[in-house]
């Protein structure tokens, strides 16, 4: 039996490659608002970074999250989003 291929996935801040379940996704929904999403479950245009603040933001200041999804992003979303971050890193 040949063994399960394991999906894996770049970290837009890091750059290094990882398992999925490893990197937490940040997702565009189709309305074009933007999101982290910890189930990974969510429709929309997905991008991955690491479950660490550094990762963060390297990625938003390399605006890799607006190469990502094709867009602008304010600065707002980008608070909720670190918010949510840090919040998810004091539950693990």
């Amino acid at each position: 039996m040949k063994p399960k291929k394991i999906p894996m996935r770049m970290c837009l801040g890091c750059g290094e490659m990882k398992q999925k379940k490893e990197l937490i996704r940040a997702v565009k929904s189709p309305e074009g608002d933007i999101s982290l999403d910890f189930t990974g479950k969510k429709s929309g245009r997905g991008a991955y970074i690491c479950r660490s603040t550094e990762c963060f933001e390297k990625a938003r200041k390399g605006r890799r999250f607006e190469k990502s999804f094709s867009c602008r992003i304010d600065e707002a979303v980008y608070e909720v989003m670190l918010d949510e971050l840090g919040k998810e890193q004091e539950n693990s």
